[in-house]
This record gives C-alpha cells, sequence and structure tokens, in this order.
C-alpha cells in the first residue's frame, strides 16, 4: 500500500508535536489516528492526533459578516489559503531497526520533515508491539479529550486487527485499561464509556 502523505511538521518536542497540512488533505487525518514521522529509514516517530486546528484569517473574518459568501469564493479559500491545518500529535512510541518501542523517542522529529497516515499494516505493528504500554501516555494527559482520542484509536486499531483476521485485539485492549485504570474509577467509566460508544456495532 501506498504511504499517505498528510502533511509537513511545523515544531516538535520528545513528548508530541504539530505538522501542517492543506484544507484538500484534511479528509485523511481524524482524530485519534495514528501518524508517523520518518527520520531517516530507521527511525521513525509515532503519535496520534488529539487535535485538529483551523485558524482563521483577515479575509475568513471578512467573510463571515458577509450576508452571501459566493461557492466559488469558498472553494478558493479551502484550495489556495496560506495558512495550513494544524494537527497536534501526541507522541506514543517509537520504531528503531525495526523495533517498536512505546516509550518517548531519544529525538524528535525535525521543521518540515514529512508526517504520513499509518496503515492498517503499520497500526498492527505498532499495537502489537509489547503490553499496551503507550496507553500511559494518552493517560496522563490533562489538555485533550482523554477518553475520547482512546476511544477513536480502538476504533481504528480494532478495525486494522479485524482486517486481519484478529477480532480480539479490543478485549485485550480493554482488559489492560482496566488493569491500569482500577484505582481511578471516574477515568475509568468515562474511558468504557466513550469505548463503548465508538465501538458498538
Amino acid at each position: 500500500m501506498e504511504a499517505i502523505e498528510i502533511g509537513r511538521l511545523l515544531r516538535a518536542g520528545t513528548a508530541g508535536f504539530v505538522f501542517g497540512c492543506r484544507v484538500s488533505q484534511l479528509d485523511a487525518p481524524a482524530l485519534g489516528s495514528l501518524v508517523r514521522a520518518p527520520l531517516g529509514s530507521e527511525y521513525q516517530v509515532y503519535g496520534l492526533i488529539h487535535d485538529i486546528h483551523i485558524d482563521d484569517d483577515g479575509l475568513v473574518r471578512q467573510l463571515v459578516t458577509a450576508d452571501t459568501v459566493d461557492e466559488a469564493v469558498i472553494a478558493d479559500n479551502r484550495i489556495n489559503r496560506n495558512i495550513p491545518v494544524e494537527i497536534s500529535v501526541l507522541v506514543v512510541g517509537y520504531q528503531e531497526n525495526g523495533r517498536v518501542r512505546h516509550i518517548l523517542p531519544p529525538r524528535p522529529p525535525l521543521s518540515l520533515d514529512l508526517i504520513f497516515l499509518c496503515s492498517p499494516a503499520e497500526v498492527r505493528e505498532f499495537t502489537d508491539s509489547g503490553q499496551f504500554g503507550y496507553f500511559r501516555h494518552i493517560l496522563r494527559g490533562d489538555t485533550y479529550p482523554v477518553e475520547e482520542i482512546l476511544a477513536t484509536h480502538l476504533l481504528q486499531a480494532q478495525s486494522a486487527h479485524t482486517e486481519a483476521g484478529d477480532g480480539t485485539w479490543q478485549d485485550r485492549a480493554l482488559q489492560e485499561l482496566i488493569t491500569i485504570l482500577r484505582d481511578d474509577y471516574p477515568r475509568l467509566m468515562g474511558v468504557l464509556g466513550a469505548a463503548s460508544d465508538a465501538l458498538a456495532r
């Protein structure tokens, strides 16, 4: 499967990064999606999208107060706008020399590095490595909706595993979350509630 390029890096730290994309690329990345930033052939950083931010500009500020806006003007603004959509990513691990680790990477990606949406095979490879250690990165967040990020990630990952014939991945993941959150009942109920909504058939 051809890699899906979804943007270029704007700024980064070891725990997270922000990349920009055109509005026309916005159909690929979604909240909770697993993405990767390759740094050479043997090293790449993985992360989960936790926020998608669309800034305004001077023209948009003027247009929103107009009585009517021509469809051609809207299309032109979305295709040709110079301000990128900013997408924030929580780093959840990295891969080096073929081995995936669910710990923070030794170094972040660099400005203008390409960002790719992970394929179902890459999602399976990342989520099958280790013992769900990357959950701790998600659960310690306090500036993004933890329950929703987890729920959408579980939905994406379960879809990838089901595609490969494994229908039990979500059960193992939920059991691990129950174990991790056994002493935090409110957060556990929030996570299970969001997961139930996302995974409901």
